[in-house]
């Protein structure tokens, strides 16, 4: 037996959200699966002062929070699990969580990404305290100090372009 349902979201990050809010106020019912990391990326970040509307800042689990209830307002659902199989080669597309069925409508796929860390002594008790993974995010707070950039291919070449202008002294 699968469950059926107009719309479903695998991703809950901000896009993830933001697509629930949306097609919640378009009375679609939406189911937002949120996976493995409930509030994708924000919420193992601290401070976000990048987002407009909070002038001083906000810790990135309370910004998914407050996505989270305002799409929850307007009838967005959520599912604590993993979307683990799709077949999306007819109508309705079938998805599966673990061994539960889905149907769908449509589907909006909003997984986002996930930083590669190198696992190195002591990242993880410094990450949001001058480790990061986001230079765009992150990088003003490094502004007239030294960094180390550590990645391959483009990525690590356009994190340490960008922070090679913005900490210029």
């Amino acid at each position: 037996m699968s469950h059926h349902h107009k719309l479903i979201i695998i991703g809950s990050g901000p896009a993830g959200f933001t697509a629930a809010l949306y097609a919640g106020r378009a009375n679609l019912s939406p189911i937002v699966f949120e996976g493995i990391q409930p509030g994708g990326q924000l919420t193992i970040t601290t401070e976000v002062d990048n987002y407009p509307g909070f002038a001083k800042g906000i810790m990135g689990p309370e910004l998914m929070e407050i996505f989270r209830e305002q799409a929850h307002r307007f009838g967005a659902q959520s599912i604590y699990k993993n979307i683990t199989k799709v077949d999306f080669r007819q109508r309705p597309f079938k998805l599966w969580a673990d061994d539960e069925a889905y149907t769908a409508d449509a589907v909006i796929v909003s997984t986002g990404a996930s930083a590669k860390w190198l696992n190195a002594k002591g990242e993880e008790y410094y990450k949001g305290y001058g480790v990061s993974a986001c230079a765009t995010c992150d990088g003003f707070f490094f502004r007239g100090l030294e960094v180390i950039v550590v990645g391959g291919g483009d990525t690590a070449i356009e994190e340490a372009t960008f922070l090679s202008k913005l900490l210029q002294k």
